[in-house]
């Protein structure tokens, strides 16, 4: 596993795709400041200054593409939940990957990316921002979300780099095992770890808004709604409003 640190970038994970040939399995990238990061649905992940958490990893677990894939994002959630559950918060997921401090207030954002050419899959871009280190008034102002920072629950600023390395080192512990076993095999925890399940929702999947009370999460990781006339839908991708 390779680390490679740069002071400022407009986003890792561009950065990651656009030179995928160069970067072998396992590859991470990390920026000290990040100007353009980006996140789901194309949102902007705001960066909060120094001290806060951007990077990338690069994998290139096969030349095709296999469904596991697509819950690389929620195998990186339970990790990070993981993380920040041994610094003391109470870390929860809402569906798909987003990680919230007790339920209501992000800290973390996840984006996974993949590079074809063709048919052929050259690698997978696994974008993580964390915030770790912010005041008040910087959490205060981020536009459009409650966000929370692992330093201002704790009371004492974080070590970047050391959280870096906790989350990496755990993410690859069992990350041979997750590409073999699927969805199935986090199943379990990322439902503990949940924060959503038994609710009504709003999910806004597209240019659609669906509606119902979140029933449970099946095999691949896909959510099940109950909508007002008991019909179950079951729903890959969507957010969570």
């Amino acid at each position: 596993m390779k680390v490679i640190r740069i002071e400022e970038i407009d986003s890792t994970n561009s950065y990651a795709k656009s030179h995928i040939d160069n970067f072998a399995d396992r590859t991470v990238i990390h920026a000290r400041r990040q100007t353009n990061g980006r996140g789901r649905f194309n949102r902007k992940w705001v960066d909060l200054g120094e001290g806060n958490l951007f990077f990338s990893l690069v994998l290139k677990p096969s030349a095709s593409m296999n469904p596991v894939f697509t819950n690389i994002t929620q195998y990186a959630s339970v990790i990070l939940c993981d993380v920040l559950e041994n610094y003391g918060v109470n870390a929860k997921i809402k569906w798909p990957n987003d990680v919230m401090i007790d339920g209501r207030r992000k800290i973390s954002g996840i984006l996974s990316e993949t590079v074809m050419d063709g048919s052929i899959l050259k690698g997978i871009v696994l974008g993580i921002g964390v915030n770790l280190n912010a005041s008040q008034s910087d959490v205060s102002d981020i536009p459009d979300r409650v966000a929370a920072s692992l330093n201002l629950e704790i009371g004492k600023s974080v070590n970047m780099d050391v959280f870096l390395d906790e989350f990496v080192n755990k993410f690859f512990e069992n990350y041979d095992e997750f590409l073999e076993k699927g969805f199935e095999f986090i199943k379990r925890d990322y439902i503990n770890k949940n924060c959503f399940l038994d609710k009504d929702l709003k999910v806004q999947v597209l240019n659609e808004l669906k509606n119902g009370i979140a029933k449970g999460v099946n095999d691949n990781g896909e959510l099940l709604l109950q909508d007002a006339d008991n019909k179950e839908l079951v729903l890959s991708i969507g957010d969570i409003l």
